[in-house]
C-alpha cells in the first residue's frame, strides 16, 4: 500500500470508528477550523498549529498525553455524586471525596445534590452543607459545591412563573419575556442562599455549572449571582461552567454589562464572566455527531484559543460527554479523549480541565 494511502484511525462525533486518509484528515481540519472561522468571527488557527493538530490526530497509540511537566490541573462538576448515583455504588459523599483524592488523584472535586440544580438545593442547604463540612474535614484538595442555575425548574407548575416555552408558541411573547425576566430574580435569590450555606461551612469554591442551558436568561441568572457571591463571600471562588459554545437567545434583548447575551461565543463569553468576579470560566464547544474527530478538534482548538488569548481568568475546557472534541458517547473512548486534551493544553493553552 502506498503511503499516500494509509489510514488512520479515528472516530465520528457519535463515538463509532472511522478509517481515514491524510488528505481526509487535513481536509476535515481546514474545514472545522474555517468553521468556528465564520461562525466565531474569530482568528484561524496557524499553518503552523494546524500541522501540530494533524500530529496529534495521527500520532500512534491507544493513548497520547502531553510532556512531563506540561500536565494541568482539573476541576469537576457534578463530580462527588457521580459514584454513588452514576455508578450505583452506595456511598456516601465523604467517602466519594476520598476516593477521587486518594484512589483517583483528582485536583479537586465538586460536591453536589442528586437532583443538580439550585432550586432544589436550596430545600435542603443546610443538610448538604453538613455533608460538604464532613468531607472537608476528611479530605485534603480543594472541594466545591456545585449545581446548575437551571432555570426551567422555576415554571409553572412546580415552580412559580409561567412556562415561556409554552408561551411562545402561542404567540404570548411579552409574557414570555417577562416570565424569563421573573425567574432569573427567583433564581438569583436561591443560588446566593445556597452559597451563603457553603460559604459557612468552609467550601474553597462554588461552582455554577451547565449556565445557559436555558438560554439567555440562564446565563444573566448565573452572572448575576456570581457577581454577588464574589463581593459577598471573600475566599470562595466560583467557577461558572457554560452549556453550549454560544448563548440561545430564548429571551433575546437581556444584556449584562450592557453586552447583549444571546449569540456570545466562548472568547466573549469569558469577558462577562471576569467582569462578574468569576475565578474560572468553564469554556464549551459541541461535538458535531456527523462530522469527525479531526473536524470537531479543529473547531474546538479555534475557539478555545480565541477564548485564552483574550482571558484574564483561568479557561478551564468541558471534556466531557459531547463537547469539546469528546464524542457524544456515554462510554468515552480514551483514545479521541486523550488527543483531546493534548491539543486543547498545546494548542489551545487552557489552564485546566
Amino acid at each position: 500500500m502506498k503511503d499516500e494511502q494509509k489510514k488512520f484511525m479515528s472516530r465520528m462525533g457519535d463515538g463509532s470508528i472511522v478509517y481515514m486518509t491524510e488528505e481526509e484528515i487535513r481536509a476535515d481540519i481546514e474545514a472545522g477550523v474555517q468553521d468556528a472561522v465564520v461562525r466565531g468571527k474569530i482568528d484561524p488557527l496557524t499553518e503552523e498549529e494546524k500541522e501540530h493538530l494533524y500530529t496529534i490526530v495521527t500520532m500512534p497509540g491507544s493513548i497520547v498525553g502531553v510532556e512531563p511537566g506540561k500536565q494541568i490541573v482539573m476541576t469537576n462538576d457534578s463530580g462527588a455524586y457521580k459514584i454513588n448515583i452514576k455508578s450505583q455504588i452506595p456511598v456516601v459523599k465523604e467517602t466519594e471525596v476520598l476516593i477521587y483524592e486518594r484512589v483517583l488523584g483528582c485536583d479537586s472535586v465538586d460536591v453536589g445534590n442528586s437532583d443538580y440544580n439550585y432550586k432544589t438545593v436550596k430545600g435542603v442547604a443546610k443538610r448538604e452543607a453538613s455533608a460538604l463540612k464532613q468531607a472537608l474535614n476528611m479530605s485534603t484538595m480543594p472541594l466545591f459545591y456545585g449545581a446548575m442555575t437551571n432555570l426551567g425548574f422555576y415554571t409553572k407548575p412546580d415552580g412559580p412563573v409561567d412556562n415561556w416555552a409554552v408561551l411562545l408558541p402561542e404567540g404570548k411573547i411579552k409574557e414570555a419575556l417577562v416570565a424569563q425576566e421573573e425567574a432569573v430574580e427567583h433564581a438569583v435569590r436561591d443560588i446566593v442562599y445556597c452559597a451563603e450555606q457553603m460559604y459557612e461551612a468552609g467550601a474553597d469554591g462554588f461552582q455554577l455549572d451547565t449556565s445557559g442551558a436555558a438560554g439567555d436568561a440562564d446565563f444573566l441568572a448565573a452572572l448575576k449571582a456570581t457577581e454577588v457571591i464574589s463581593e459577598k463571600f471573600p475566599g470562595m471562588g466560583v467557577e461558572l461552567g457554560m452549556a453550549g459554545e454560544f448563548v440561545l437567545g430564548m429571551h433575546g434583548k437581556l444584556k449584562y454589562d450592557d453586552t447583549r447575551l444571546a449569540g456570545l461565543y466562548p472568547h466573549k463569553q469569558v469577558k462577562l464572566v471576569e467582569k462578574a468576579g468569576a475565578s474560572i470560566f468553564g469554556a464549551v464547544v459541541n461535538t458535531n455527531c456527523n462530522m469527525t474527530f479531526p473536524w470537531n478538534i479543529a473547531r474546538v482548538c479555534t475557539f478555545i484559543k480565541a477564548c485564552t488569548d483574550v482571558a484574564e481568568i483561568p479557561v478551564h475546557a468541558n471534556v466531557g460527554m459531547g463537547v469539546c472534541g469528546v464524542p457524544m458517547v456515554e462510554m468515552m473512548p480514551s483514545d479521541m479523549i486523550s488527543r483531546a486534551d493534548k491539543a486543547l493544553v498545546e494548542i489551545g493553552k487552557v489552564d485546566g480541565f
